[in-house]
């Protein structure tokens, strides 16, 4: 004979059901309790200094009848550009390959007579692009001066930056912070209330924006320095800050 317990299954359903009136009860109190009464404010910081530091971006590129003859007039020029750098104080840490292209080059018949000539392949064209940090910023003409005397066709960008940036991003943060404090003052005392605790505080940083350089360098500009304005760099802060209201 066989005895089965149906005591245990009972106590489960009852213990769930226990459970689930627990969480109801407490998700009913939280309900009920009154959420705490907060303002919230943005503020925002700037704080300018001048660059230390250039990230200067161009390209040597070729063409030629084959694929094996663009490469190697690129890569000759690119190399004499390379050694150039490194003998004019550029560390290897500082010089990075930012970009390769082998394209063929097609010329397009004219099919404006209902014809369907396919393109024919004139050619290939070779790319090759380089980023460089200058931390000697008054020898940037000169570098830019130089690299275009080897070979240097195409430009791509200058950004003037700030190796170690944290000192100016400090004072732009102290700044987001006063201004947001400054700005909830006078709302609170607007609306007739009294400011509490900080309950909440966050932040987004904007970094300077590159400057745009010329799309190509032409090789009139090697005879004299091209000229370089560095100007400022503007560090912004964005601070979001919730602060309780006072009962």
């Amino acid at each position: 004979m066989t005895i089965r317990n149906f005591s245990r299954p009972v106590f489960g359903v009852a213990a769930v059901a226990a459970i689930v009136l627990t969480a109801a009860a407490a998700a009913k109190a939280q309900e009920n309790t009154p959420r705490e009464a907060v303002i919230s404010v943005s503020g925002e910081g700037r704080s300018a200094t001048a660059p230390d530091m250039a990230i200067l971006s161009f390209s040597v590129v070729n063409d030629a009848k084959t694929a094996r003859e663009a490469l190697d007039a690129n890569n000759k020029t690119m190399t004499d550009v390379l050694n150039a750098l490194k003998n004019g104080g550029i560390a290897e840490r500082d010089l990075q390959t930012s970009g390769f292209s082998i394209n063929p080059q097609y010329q397009y018949p004219d099919n404006s007579d209902g014809g369907n000539k396919p393109p024919v392949l004139i050619g290939y064209q070779v790319g090759n692009s380089l980023t460089i940090r200058v931390r000697d910023l008054p020898k940037l003409g000169e570098i830019i001066d130089q690299a275009v005397t080897l070979g240097v066709n195409q430009g791509g960008s200058i950004q003037f930056t700030n190796d170690k940036p944290e000192d100016v991003l400090t004072e732009a943060r102290k700044a987001a912070v006063a201004d947001a404090i400054a700005k909830a003052k006078v709302l609170s005392e607007a609306a007739g209330i009294s400011l509490g605790r900080i309950v909440e505080i966050s932040e987004n940083t904007q970094r300077p924006e590159p400057m745009p350089m010329m799309r190509a360098m032409a090789k009139e500009y090697a005879a004299d320095a091209v000229p370089i304005a560095t100007g400022e760099n503007s560090y912004s802060v964005t601070v979001n800050v919730t602060f309780a209201i006072k009962q």
